[in-house]
């Protein structure tokens, strides 16, 4: 962020404005400047700015009310005060209302410039907080696209190409394909790599609240909003916006996420500043939107402009050479994550989740070899650990179905099972299963279960 900023300069005096646009505009910084502090404001109101340089001492409307209103409107403002009489009552009473830090009159340019550079790094590193925060929230490792099969082999060829472009891309795959993994390996191929990749999940979030998340929130605009809030297009500025299951949104949402794509501006709820935005979109589904589109549930404007770049992932079940490749790295993950010391997976054992055709595909894998390893007594994963999980060497083969119970009818009964035992909890039978809500809202349709 520091090398491309937007700055503010109010100040009264015409040769300070200049001096500050030129030495900060020589460092690739966008400047705007403001002679009193009404005119300062009416371009806050307008426009967002990374920073403030704010004289203190000014006819009309003093430093010290703009700064005070500055902050009302948004507290995680970034401002450095000037000030001419170098008090240190003034300076101190400055920062105490929120300013960043002060700089007396008369300065250097590089004084100026190590000051803001100071001012920009902070401002970035609050935002990378705030972003961190939201990634504890998730159990996260980076990983790799792991697949020898020839349509995750090609996966990876088009990941290759694609990733160095600033192409937007739609990821469409079934739950738990790793549609998430694919957009991270796009960021790490693409020149973004360095700069922050941003999960929505459109999935969880609420219609109400959507608007909010994207876009961010000023202070006071709905009931709850306490304090500004930085929406997710801020946070990926510089770097990547992922949409997960973005079939999800709504039409209204459609329209006012295209508008964005258009004109890539983006204005917080409850706000009138126009915020610049540079991120690459990479979005997933696990819909057909061009049904959508034919429904009417889905705009057919954003699709296209989605779509740049299609992939598609297979389900586990059409990539089954994969299955060991997978299960044996995630054999070594949870080994190393439940300190467990796994040798390896029994051949009876890999045969059955060879022929388990995996609904909740990779996701429903992982889940499944975390639990073989917590609940393995020796040192290779038996049936008997897959037994419990609704697995066994003795499930049928799709060759054999017929002449045993159907695959289908152990797969229904477990999760019949697994939802009474925890008392008709989905959350909590989701969770069990190894699957997510959606994919368990599916199959308990599929099976009639109540």
């Amino acid at each position: 962020m520091s090398n491309k900023a937007n700055i503010l300069v109010i100040d009264d005096e015409e040769t300070m404005r200049d001096s500050c646009r030129q030495t900060l505009s020589r460092d690739g910084h966008r400047v705007e400047v403001a002679e009193d502090g009404s005119k300062g404001l009416s371009l806050l109101e307008a426009e967002s700015f990374d920073l403030v340089i704010l004289d203190l001492k000014m006819p009309g409307l003093s430093g010290m009310e703009v700064l005070k209103k500055i902050k009302q409107n948004d507290p995680e403002a970034m401002v450095i005060v000037i000030t001419g009489y170098a008090t240190v009552e003034s300076a101190v009473e400055a920062m105490r209302r929120g300013a960043y830090d002060f700089i007396p009159k008369p300065f250097t340019p590089n004084s100026l410039r190590v000051i803001v550079k100071r001012a920009l790094d902070r401002r970035e590193l609050a935002l990378e907080n705030v972003l961190l925060r939201d990634e504890l929230k998730v159990d996260f490792e980076p990983g790799v696209i792991i697949g020898q099969s020839k349509s995750m082999k090609e996966v990876e060829q088009l990941v290759q190409k694609v990733g160095p472009t600033d192409t937007t891309v739609l990821i469409s795959g079934e739950s738990g394909t790793g549609k998430e993994l694919v957009a991270r390996a796009i960021h790490r191929c693409s020149s973004r790599k360095d700069k922050p990749f941003v999960a929505v999940d459109c999935g969880s979030l609420v219609e109400n609240l959507f608007e909010s998340e994207l876009f961010g929130h000023v202070k006071g605009s709905f009931t709850g909003a306490t304090a500004t809030k930085y929406g997710r297009f801020e946070l990926a500025n510089g770097g990547t916006l992922f949409f997960d299951e973005i079939g999800n949104i709504s039409i209204n949402i459609q329209t006012k996420l295209l508008r964005v794509l258009q004109e890539r501006e983006i204005t917080k709820v409850g706000g009138s500043q126009v915020i610049k935005v540079d991120v690459r979109i990479v979005a997933a589904t696990n819909k057909d939107l061009q049904k959508g589109v034919k429904a009417g549930t889905f705009r057919e404007d954003l699709f296209y402009r989605l779509s740049v770049v299609p992939i598609t992932l297979p389900a586990l079940c059409e990539r089954r050479d994969d299955i060991p490749l997978l299960a044996n790295y995630f054999l070594q993950k949870y080994n190393k994550k439940r300190k467990k010391n796994i040798r390896a997976i029994s051949d009876r054992a890999m045969k059955a989740l060879a022929e388990y055709d995996w609904p909740g595909n990779v996701r429903e894998l992982e889940n499944a070899i975390e639990r073989a390893v917590v609940l393995a007594e020796d040192d290779v994963v038996s049936p008997s650990e897959l037994l419990y999980y609704g697995l066994s060497v003795e499930t049928p083969s799709r060759s054999d179905a017929g002449k045993s119970q159907r695959l289908v009818d152990v797969e229904k009964e477990h999760i019949a099972n697994t939802l009474k035992m925890l008392n008709g909890h989905r959350g909590k039978t989701a969770e069990r299963l190894g699957i997510d809500r959606k994919t368990l809202r599916l199959k308990l349709m599929k099976y009639g279960i109540e």
